[in-house]
């Protein structure tokens, strides 16, 4: 597992790259309850993904690099790594299902990596990536299960702590363990006593599972890919990010397909910060599963990502917040 050392040197190695995202508070949310965001949509690319991809490539030896990354992605992630690929002067090589959303695959396209489509299962894509490394030498940058890379997105609890020492409870969006496993690996090691408490769909509630049962849960493609938070449609955390949530997180609570779409307007129209619906989830929980989460009064939730799709974000500002735009039945 990581330590407080591993998160230093990849801040160390993102100054000047990563945007240091504030602590937004959240209008209304105050008294005895406290909320701030942690927006990390307003990343270069985004969302919070550049800070382990960005680690991990500029982490690579030279003869690594010379060789090439590849990675596979619904999107985000894919955006990262081509990003710090071309930063860095890295071939890059990114997997994606051919159903990403159009706005995540052309901005991918934009920084100019090659581009290998598939089907929709995360499964497909892994093993693609898996098998491109095997024939052309490249050097895997996983979306989640590499410590490095987590490393990097520790960085993000390590900032939370600098800017809010008073901080009592962080909420965070789960997909494949990445992210979390950052976070609460900083947060704790540093300050045990601060709960750290995970996010995710109840159509992908797997990680809930994995961490109530102590077992590797693995969800159905068909469920998962039914929810609109396309960054989270993923079947089972990775290995070593399941060691880091049993180690480290609290708990892991899930919010409906209404609540998600819900939260999402409410931030763009009330905080002025526009998130994906993976980036909407923590906003979710904090609106909708008080009762699920720790009493405490400072409290922070972290906004993954912005990189929404326009006709998808102008439905919903259109709506109430309670349907499900785009959604297959």
């Amino acid at each position: 597992m990581i330590q407080a050392k591993d998160v230093a040197a990849a801040q160390r190695r993102l100054r000047g790259v990563a945007f240091r995202t504030p602590l937004v508070p959240c209008p209304g949310a105050g008294g005895e309850r406290r909320l701030f965001f942690k927006p990390e949509n307003l990343q270069p690319t985004g969302a919070f993904k550049l800070r382990g991809a960005y680690n991990k490539i500029s982490s690579l030896g030279p003869e690594e690099r010379a060789r090439g990354v590849v990675a596979h992605s619904s999107g985000n992630h894919a955006r990262a790594v081509a990003y710090a690929a071309r930063a860095l002067g890295v071939k890059a090589v990114i997997v994606m299902p051919h159903n990403a959303p159009k706005g995540k695959l052309d901005a991918t396209a934009a920084l100019d990596p090659e581009i290998v489509l598939v089907g929709p299962d995360s499964g497909e894509r892994a093993r693609k990536a898996e098998e491109l490394a095997t024939e052309h030498g490249y050097v895997p940058v996983p979306p989640y299960d590499d410590e490095t890379l987590i490393a990097g997105q520790g960085t993000v609890g390590a900032e939370i702590l600098e800017d809010l020492p008073g901080v009592e409870t962080v909420l965070v969006p789960v997909s494949g363990g990445g992210l979390i496993s950052g976070v609460a690996a900083a947060i704790k090691l540093a300050r045990p006593d601060v709960k750290v408490i995970g996010v995710e769909p109840e159509l992908a509630a797997d990680a809930r599972e994995s961490l109530r049962t102590g077992r590797l849960a693995e969800f159905p493609a068909e469920g998962v890919s039914r929810t609109v938070a396309d960054g989270l449609r993923v079947r089972k955390l990775g290995d070593a990010p399941f060691e880091h949530v049993l180690a480290f997180v609290d708990d892991i609570v899930a919010v409906t397909e209404e609540e998600i779409l819900d939260a999402m307007r409410r931030l763009a129209l009330r905080v002025r910060l526009v998130a994906e619906p993976s980036g909407a989830v923590t906003f979710a929980a904090h609106l909708f599963h008080r009762h699920e989460l720790p009493d405490t009064r400072q409290n922070v939730a972290v906004i993954s990502g912005g990189n929404v799709e326009p006709d998808l974000l102008a439905e919903v500002l259109a709506g109430n917040g309670r349907k499900t735009p785009g959604r297959r039945p």
